[in-house]
Formats: C-alpha cells, sequence, structure tokens
C-alpha cells in the first residue's frame, strides 16, 4: 500500500468565469502538483466540487486528469453518495483504469447508525473493482464512522478495504484507531496494484493534524494546502516537521473559514494558477479573507 502514504492533494477543479471546467488552469495546477513532490493526487472529492459537477464533466475531468499526469503519480477517485445502490451502480458503470483506489464519503443527510454505515461500505466493497479508502468527516456529513466499525468493515473486507481518510478532527479516536489497526494481520495486496504489507492505513483528513497523526503512526495526510503549497507540506508530512506546520497554522485556520475549497481556491488565485470561480451554492472568499490572505502571502 506504499501508493497511499505520504502526502495526497485534494484537487480543486478549476471553472472559468462562465462556469465551464477550466482545462488551462487544471493543467497549471497539476503542473504544480506533479515537480511539487506530492506523492499521489485524489480527484473528484470534497475539494474538487464534484457534488455540483455533472456526470459527464466527471468523465471529461476524469479522462483529462489521467492523461495528463500519464502514470507520473498514482491516482485516487472520490465516488460516494448516500445513495448506496446509486453508488454501486456508478462503481460498476465508471471506467477505473489508472486508479489505484477511490475514496468514498459516510452517506450524509441520511444520517445512518453505525450498521447502517457498515453495510454501505460493504457493499461498496462488493461493488468496487479496486481497493476502497473509507473517508470519515462527520463535520461535513452528520455522522461519525466509530474505530470499531472502521475495524468491522475492514476485517469483513480485508482485500478491498485498504485505507480510511480521517478528518474527524477528534485526535483521540484517529489515535484510538490506529491503535486497533496496529493489531490488524498484516497482508499483501500485490493483486489489487498496491505493493507492500501492512494493515488498514490510517490518513489524516486535516492540515492541521498532520504531524500528529503521523507522530501517532498515520501514513500521512490528504491535504486541501498542498493545492499551493506542495513542497512545504511534503516537508510537514514526510519529515513531521511540526515547526513548519505552525508556521502555516493561521493560513489553514483562514482555508476553512469559510467553506471548503472557498479558501484554498483564493488562494490559487492570488498566485495565478486558476481563476477564482466557484458553482453554487458555493460563492467566492469575501472582501476580508482575500484581504487576509494576501497579506500572509505578500501578494
Amino acid at each position: 500500500m506504499d501508493k497511499l502514504k505520504g502526502l495526497g492533494t485534494a484537487l480543486v477543479t478549476p471553472f472559468d468565469a462562465n462556469g465551464k471546467v477550466d482545462y488551462e488552469a487544471l493543467a497549471r495546477l497539476l503542473d504544480t502538483q506533479l515537480s511539487g513532490h506530492v506523492d499521489y493526487l485524489v480527484v473528484l472529492g470534497t475539494t474538487g466540487e464534484a457534488a455540483t459537477m455533472t456526470a459527464d464533466e466527471k468523465r471529461e475531468v476524469r479522462t483529462f486528469i489521467r492523461k495528463y499526469v500519464n502514470g507520473r503519480l498514482p491516482l485516487v477517485l472520490g465516488v460516494g453518495g448516500n445513495n448506496t445502490a446509486a453508488v454501486c451502480e456508478s462503481l460498476r458503470a465508471i471506467d477505473l483504469s489508472g486508479f489505484a483506489a477511490i475514496l468514498s464519503v459516510c452517506p450524509y443527510y441520511n444520517k445512518p447508525n453505525q450498521e447502517g454505515l457498515f453495510q454501505h461500505f460493504c457493499a461498496i466493497a462488493k461493488a468496487s473493482p479496486i481497493p476502497v479508502i473509507l473517508y470519515n468527516v462527520p463535520g461535513r456529513t452528520g455522522v461519525n464512522l466509530l474505530p470499531e466499525t472502521v475495524m468491522r468493515i475492514y476485517n469483513a473486507h480485508p482485500d478491498k478495504i485498504v485505507a480510511i481518510k480521517e478528518a474527524s478532527g477528534n485526535l483521540e479516536q484517529i489515535k484510538d484507531l490506529i491503535n486497533l489497526t496496529a493489531n490488524a494481520s498484516e497482508r499483501s495486496y500485490s493483486d489489487s496494484g498496491l505493493t507492500g504489507e501492512a494493515g488498514l492505513l490510517v490518513i489524516s483528513g486535516d492540515d492541521a493534524l498532520a504531524c500528529e497523526v503521523m507522530q501517532a503512526g498515520g501514513a500521512g495526510l490528504i491535504s486541501v494546502a498542498s493545492n499551493a503549497f506542495p513542497e512545504d507540506f511534503w516537508d510537514i508530512v514526510h519529515k513531521k516537521d511540526q515547526a513548519k506546520q505552525a508556521q502555516y497554522a493561521e493560513i489553514i485556520r483562514l482555508l476553512f473559514a469559510e467553506g471548503n475549497p472557498v479558501g484554498i481556491k483564493a488562494v490559487l488565485a492570488q498566485k495565478g494558477i486558476i481563476q477564482n470561480h466557484l458553482r453554487l451554492p458555493l460563492v467566492p472568499a469575501s472582501k476580508e479573507l482575500e484581504e487576509q490572505f494576501a497579506k500572509l502571502l505578500n501578494c
């Protein structure tokens, strides 16, 4: 599972002033990631505004990124939802060639209990032809995937469930999960295309907790901030550079002050990589937030 260790960037999807996907900007963004030494890319996740994209747009973006990256970095694809049957049908229909794994978020709005979460992810594990990364983000979904349920899912499908992106913000819960995974049996995932032998990987989904999760035994970070600062966040993850993480504390706070990807798109626009356009119901950063970023970035 070495492909999923280290720093993964949760890619934004650039749009132009007419609301269309801006492929020239997407190419520029991908170039910064390829030169910034990130370890893998997460495509069409929350940060990528997949919720407001059509099926055709998602297919075109998948195809563009797969061709542009051309095997230079592993790719993870966001495939999730709150209709289990629809997610499973998507997994059977989507061309997943060129992707190392999918990232699947906990069902939102429905608010299933732990048994419902267990059955949902078991159905996804059965439907997916490639490895699955669970994604726990209670602040967005309204449900918390507990460590015991994570291990129950993992133990039911150890050949398919390979990692979890943990964005609960609860460091004690994350440590409990890491301790549980440490007791899991090691297995080879060579048949699935992932290399190495290890149990379930626990990946931080919070930029601000990267070092703490890594020091507790986590496998890395799926980052929003690395869209704009790939080299520095590579250092934070691979060197467990707490001093550098502390230097970014205020930027990280501001990135999420008005929601994600509002903050990171504002920063990327100030750096000249993309235009600052989002799709409703998201709107661009306020003038006050723009000014705070400009001051911190010396723009």
